[in-house]
């Protein structure tokens, strides 16, 4: 029982923790003059990871590589499928270009990169965590440094509302706050994942994939569905596609760092499902819309995919 209740109380941390960073991270980004697609991909999408971060940080810190694996590779199809499935299905997406010829891309490069890894070296060694850190640092600057160069010297309307509405202090206190609570919580997460998958003999990689994945992922949730909502396109798929982009590179990069990670031979399999899923909407994508009818297949793919997860646990 205590584990349920440390799994609920660290979710919530999580979710409210996420909310607060985002909430603060964005009204600095927009100050400063940082274009949506920017935010999303970078200060929302890394807000968003941050219970990812939290929890697989945590899962390599205490040897429960699986975990770290299968919230990564849960997390990211839950967002592919889910998030950005339903944002679609709210208000259908109109796609950058520079999502749709830069950073999917490269999420798809990334997926295909750690099902390489999984597949040859049956996990990710130390070197091959720093390698995706790497990637991660020239990620950033191919992203930020044309924002920086090319950014307003005035911020837009939209940014100084925002700007009048959270005072620098409200900022400072909404970053910081939003980081300890989302660190709490991934601890707390940890431990009652764990605890749940030793009471019912569950296997830590369906735990992580499934149940840790998704309350990692409601922030991502949260966050695209209220800017699909309110227009902001550009916010709801940079969010999904940057914290793919995170949760790989960074977080498995950081994990492998500290510990380096043995998994399961269906790691790859669920990494190589990620690849394929990546490619396969990427095609409807390119017309530069996302539709609702994409976006209920997308949604549907999810149920199917979660249905297999039970199954291949029950064999």
């Amino acid at each position: 029982m205590l584990s349920f209740v440390l799994l609920i109380v660290g979710f919530t941390l999580l979710v409210w923790g996420a909310d607060k960073f985002v909430a603060g991270a964005s009204a600095l980004a927009r100050r400063l003059g940082v274009p949506a697609l920017i935010v999303g991909l970078t200060v929302v999408a890394f807000g968003t990871s941050a219970p990812e971060l939290a929890v697989s940080v945590t899962a390599a810190l205490k040897g429960a590589n699986e975990i770290a694996v299968g919230n990564v590779l849960g997390s990211n199809i839950f967002n592919l499928l889910v998030v950005a499935g339903l944002s679609a299905v709210l208000c259908p997406l109109v796609v950058d270009r520079d999502i749709l010829r830069r950073d999917w891309p490269l999420s798809i490069a990334a997926a295909g990169l750690l099902t390489v890894m999984l597949l040859f070296g049956g996990g990710i060694t130390r070197w091959e965590g720093l390698l995706l850190l790497v990637l991660f640092v020239w990620l950033m600057i191919v992203q930020v440094r044309p924002a920086l160069r090319n950014r307003a010297v005035s911020a837009p309307n939209g940014a100084e509302e925002l700007a009048e509405a959270m005072p620098p202090v409200m900022i400072g206190v909404n970053i910081v706050l939003g980081l300890i609570c989302i660190v709490m919580g991934g601890q707390l997460s940890v431990n009652g994942a764990t605890g749940i998958a030793r009471m019912f003999g569950l296997s830590e990689t369906l735990i992580g994939l499934t149940i840790v994945a998704i309350g990692t992922s409601l922030p991502e949730l949260v966050t695209s569905l209220v800017a699909a909502k309110k227009g902001e396109n550009d916010i709801a798929m940079g969010n999904v596609i940057g914290s793919n982009l995170f949760n790989i590179l960074l977080i498995l990069g950081a994990s492998a760092l500290i510990s380096p990670i043995t998994v399961l031979p269906t790691a790859v399999i669920d990494s190589a499902i990620l690849t394929i899923l990546s490619i396969a909407f990427l095609l409807p994508a390119m017309k530069g819309k996302m539709s609702r009818p994409v976006g209920a297949v997308m949604a549907l793919c999810y149920v199917g995919f979660t249905a297999y997860l039970i199954m291949r646990s029950a064999m």
